[in-house]
């Protein structure tokens, strides 16, 4: 996970410490005041960054979990209204056929058809024709009722399923607002760690920097793509205008839950930038795992998406070369890494 250094005042380490301490995501006892002899003072620059790994890696997949929430909930709320309309035209329908068919049956009731084929039986001459037709009004009379029957049950069943989807949209909005308050708290304790960042001395600043190059550097030699000798595949149809498009993002920031156009978060970005290539395809990284069609590593070109972790929490988008463009964290921007730099779960690859 790359960490953010430059142009940042150094603080005392006592300052330092008390702010790692600070970070803790479970309750634990308060942490000494920043004059106050602190057990966490011989902490490496090492474990310093790998709690501030640790951090914003739960901060990813809290962002993830938000916005499969909001997108399950929004779905719903589509879906809900459809039915609602639905319903409304059901309710319509039965309303008229239930007239029609009273209106009808009065008519008959009266004597409107039947004294009609009455005559025709005495005076007309062909008294066949007007028992077919009175079979056939009886018939119709019959079909309307059976018709008017069937629309009832059909708008009993839309009904049932308003009710059930206004169910499900209840406890959708429930879970979107429990990942909300999840995010606000993650949110803060990120805070908390960009403080820490912001109170590196300057050696500790150049140490973390120095690990950031290293591991930059083995991830390098990691790829094992068909392109691993450094040669880049040039993209072309829709993969070529995603690629272009998550390019020029590059510098953008990442922002919880953002699709752009000034910010974004992981999938935020892939997902904006295959929209944009008219290919829409599912907004979070674990739906885009999920969803989307699977190759091999060895497979991956230009525009595949390149899904990481276990539990899918990160994407980026392949460029060649054995490189991603991808949002990286809170407090990074849009920028280019190495493919191996995180441990990749597989490769997607949207429209085909």
């Amino acid at each position: 996970m790359n960490v953010s250094t430059g142009g940042r005042p150094p603080r005392s380490r006592a300052v330092l410490a008390a702010l790692v301490c600070g970070i803790a995501l479970l309750p634990g006892p308060s942490y000494a005041a920043p004059n106050e002899p602190d057990p966490q003072d011989d902490r490496t620059v090492e474990e310093i960054r790998a709690e501030l790994d640790g951090l914003y890696r739960q901060a990813e997949v809290a962002t993830e979990a938000y916005n499969a929430a909001n997108e399950k909930a929004t779905e719903q709320e589509k879906r809900l209204a459809s039915l609602r309309k639905d319903l409304k035209r059901a309710e319509n329908r039965v309303s008229d056929l239930h007239d029609l068919a009273g209106a009808a049956a009065r008519t008959q009731y009266r004597g409107g058809d039947l004294a009609s084929t009455g005559i025709q039986l005495l005076l007309g001459d062909h008294p066949d024709d007007a028992l077919d037709e009175a079979s056939q009004a009886r018939q119709a009379l019959r079909n309307l009722v059976s018709v008017s029957d069937i629309q009832k049950s059909a708008r009993a069943e839309v009904s049932r399923q308003t009710d059930a989807a206004a169910k499900k949209l209840r406890e959708l909005n429930k879970s979107r607002t429990d990942k909300a308050a999840a995010k606000q708290k993650i949110e803060a304790r990120i805070t908390r760690a960009e403080q820490i960042e912001a109170g590196l001395q300057k050696e500790q600043a150049r140490r973390l920097a120095q690990l950031e190059k290293d591991d930059t550097e083995r991830a390098k030699s990691r790829w094992t793509g068909s392109d691993a000798g450094g040669g880049r595949t040039k993209a072309t149809g829709a993969a070529a205008k995603a690629v272009d498009f998550a390019m020029v993002q590059r510098g953008k920031p990442y922002v919880w839950g953002a699709v752009g156009p000034s910010s974004y978060d992981c999938s935020g970005l892939t997902s904006t930038a295959w929209a944009a290539a008219g290919h829409p395809i599912p907004r979070t990284s674990q739906a885009q795992w999920h969803g989307l069609h699977r190759v091999a590593l060895a497979s991956a070109r230009p525009g595949d998406l390149i899904i990481y972790f276990s539990d899918a929490t990160h994407v980026g988008m392949y460029i060649g070369g054995g490189q991603i463009v991808h949002a990286p964290r809170p407090g990074r921007t849009v920028t280019i890494a190495p493919a191996a730099s995180m441990p990749i779960l597989g490769v997607v690859r949207p429209g085909a």
